[in-house]
């Protein structure tokens, strides 16, 4: 080679090392274009995984993904005409559930606490004995629901004057004494005294007929079935009695007492009759234990029967013969 040509070689490359390196600098540079021009004209079948990772990352829809392109796209894809990503499907809200064929079967009602007012407490009733019961027989008779004598027995008859006192009140009429009737009975009637919680006789004594109001007389009523011994119209005792069937009555009228027996016995009958004050043939009044132990379930062969036996035994020591003996209706 002549020095010419060598210089000229030098001229173009570098001498040595540099030639060399400027070279290296020539290679890199195109490679760079050339990446460049590829870059740019998008040439050749694409990748499509590398397709997608150049993508814009898209959010979460309830839509399915876009598709990625084919490899039979145009390209244009690649060049920025990306299809946008779907909107978010609007769904209908789910129609209400249909309900079960058939009968549908309502729940039981529900069972309410009840609001009425529990009944009042029992005081009395039927078969109750004692001073209470004698004290509601003595209020009752003074505002005429009861027409007897306070015996302290609630029997039948009291529990009749209960009723009858309940339902003019305004009140249940069960003939039971509950505390609601025994207060409205407190407050109508005063405090009985004690006559009249435990008077003589077990109905009260009648009024006396206009022939007992003088003198000395056995006065005896058969309507009350009572036997008052009075002097000059006043009372001095009472006592229940009892008189004859309807086979063998009580004779009636004005009669005087003619005989006194003390520990009389029938000869008719066979019967005792202490005490006894005859005033008609064999009728007497005397004292009766059959009428002290069965009450009124019996009845005497004609004579008045007493069954307070004290009671009795003292009129027998007071009654005189010649006094009178008065019997009416």
């Amino acid at each position: 080679m002549a020095d010419s040509d060598v210089g000229t070689a030098r001229g173009a490359y570098g001498s040595g090392g540099g030639g060399r390196r400027s070279a290296r600098a020539v290679t890199v540079a195109a490679a760079g274009v050339l990446a460049t021009a590829t870059l740019a004209v998008g040439c050749g079948p694409q990748d499509p995984g590398a397709d997608a990772l150049r993508q814009p990352t898209a959010r979460a829809t309830t839509a399915p993904p876009a598709p990625a392109p084919s490899p039979t796209d145009d390209g244009k894809g690649a060049t920025g005409d990306v299809t946008p990503p779907a909107s978010p499907s609007v769904l209908p809200p789910a129609s209400p559930s249909a309900p079960p064929a058939g009968p549908v079967t309502a729940p039981p009602p529900t069972a309410r606490p009840s609001t009425a007012p529990p009944p009042p407490r029992v005081l009395l009733r039927t078969g109750s004995e004692g001073a209470q019961v004698r004290e509601l027989q003595a209020r009752l008779r003074q505002i005429g629901h009861f027409g007897r004598n306070p015996t302290g027995y609630y029997g039948t008859v009291t529990a009749e004057a209960v009723r009858s006192f309940q339902a003019k009140r305004g009140t249940e009429a069960t003939g039971a004494t509950d505390a609601v009737t025994w207060r409205k009975l407190l407050a109508m009637t005063r405090t009985p005294t004690a006559d009249e919680l435990d008077p003589p006789t077990e109905r009260p004594v009648a009024e006396p007929d206009r022939r007992c109001l003088t003198g000395r007389v056995l006065c005896i009523s058969k309507k009350s079935r009572t036997l008052a011994w009075m002097i000059d119209g006043r009372v001095v005792s009472a006592m229940d009695v009892r008189f004859g069937s309807e086979y063998t009555p009580t004779r009636e009228g004005e009669f005087p007492v003619f005989w006194k027996s003390r520990d009389h016995v029938s000869t008719l009958y066979d019967t005792p009759m202490p005490y006894a004050l005859f005033f008609s043939g064999g009728q007497a009044v005397h004292y009766s234990a059959d009428f002290a132990a069965n009450r009124y379930g019996g009845a005497s062969h004609g004579c008045v029967n007493v069954r307070d036996k004290a009671k009795v035994a003292a009129l027998f020591d007071q009654v005189k013969n010649g006094d009178k003996v008065v019997i009416y209706w």
